[in-house]
């Protein structure tokens, strides 16, 4: 048995930075319409194949209001895992 996050990693890193960026895009503007933060950002870092790469996107993507109302509108652990990829 096999797990669908390695099985979705493995396909990641066959796309170029390109398609990266795009479905990064893609999934900010479903942020925008109501997907949960924590979502955006594993999502974003199973993705970029990094924390530090969806970093990078997400800053690009987001303005820093929006960037700081997500990591406002959370709390305890989540707190603290959306302020590492949005602050």
């Amino acid at each position: 048995m096999f797990n669908n996050s390695d099985l979705g990693a493995e396909v990641y890193k066959s796309w170029t930075a390109v398609q990266k960026r795009d479905e990064i895009a893609k999934l900010v503007e479903g942020y925008r319409g109501g997907l949960p933060v924590g979502i955006l950002c594993n999502i974003s870092e199973l993705i970029a194949g990094s924390r530090k790469e969806a970093r990078k996107h997400l800053h690009a993507m987001l303005t820093l209001e929006e960037r700081k109302a997500a990591v406002e509108g959370e709390s305890g652990g989540m707190h603290k895992i959306v302020k590492l990829f949005l602050l």
